[in-house]
């Protein structure tokens, strides 16, 4: 079979559109140099740069993760120093020592998957996860949902739950996706998704979908595979189109911009 390189995943969708609340925030040139450009050695160098936010998202993670490898750690008075050590958070700056340690501290008090029939729960240091292929009318691509932990309610519903860090707010479309997922993995059982918090130990109500919601989530998907891959396409086969192809908004959104310091249009005081 040929290989399918069109592909669809939350990140990619949140490229295109912003989550709702953030749209000043959005600029689709952004997606031309993570996307398109991201082989050049100067953003290559900017996607490598150290990210706190990600780092403690993914050892918050992790020392979720680590927790329950053993079902004894609750009782144990040196659970804590045990995960600090087992994160190596000796090596990370203070800002994520603090950050983590208190993740870390909040699950303890209120470990939320004890006693759940969990069936997956990820390190979050995994990498990209195995794709599933979807066809949408004679349009084939590849999702991507990198899914944090699922666990069975007692009348057998899927739950899948993303742990988030941060200020972030929950954005509904990304429950979709793995709900969407889940349509394809699990076509038995009925799934809901939700949000939790680390740090802030908030959690979203459980959010589901139709199969008509579904389907047309979908459409939207591969909508969006279809037309990344045609703007790929144009740049490869024009490069000096760039600033056409992936328009740009400067403004606020610089502020918050990992290319800012290597785009032309990046508005000095918003830096």
């Amino acid at each position: 079979m040929k290989k399918v390189w069109n592909f669809a995943s939350y990140n990619l969708l949140s490229l295109f559109s912003p989550a709702v609340g953030l749209e000043h925030l959005h600029c689709d040139m952004k997606r031309g140099f993570a996307k398109a450009r991201k082989k050049e050695p100067e953003v290559a160098a900017l996607l490598e740069k150290d990210n706190t936010a990600q780092t403690i998202g993914l050892l918050a993670q992790k020392a979720v993760y680590e927790i329950h490898q053993d079902s004894s750690t609750f009782s144990q008075e040196d659970t804590l120093n045990r995960i600090i050590s087992i994160l190596q958070l000796s090596k990370e700056s203070d800002l994520v020592q603090q950050r983590v340690t208190q993740v870390i501290k909040n699950y303890l008090e209120n470990p939320i998957l004890l006693g759940k029939k969990v069936i997956k729960l990820s390190r979050g240091d995994e990498g990209f996860p195995e794709p599933i292929l979807i066809q949408q009318g004679s349009y084939l691509f590849n999702l991507y949902a990198a899914i944090d932990c699922i666990f069975l309610e007692e009348d057998n519903t899927l739950h899948i739950l993303d742990f988030k860090t941060g200020k972030s707010n929950f954005d509904r479309r990304q429950a979709y996706i793995y709900l969407l997922a889940a349509s394809y993995i699990y076509p038995e059982h009925k799934a809901v998704a939700s949000f939790y918090n680390l740090e802030t130990c908030k959690q979203s109500k459980a959010i589901t979908a139709t199969p008509e919601t579904l389907e047309s989530f979908q459409i939207t998907m591969s909508r969006i595979a279809k037309q990344h891959q045609t703007d790929l396409r144009r740049y490869r086969q024009k490069t000096d189109d760039f600033r056409d192809i992936f328009p740009q908004n400067a403004g606020v959104s610089c502020r918050f911009c990992p290319f800012s310091s290597i785009c032309e249009f990046a508005i000095e005081g918003a830096i």
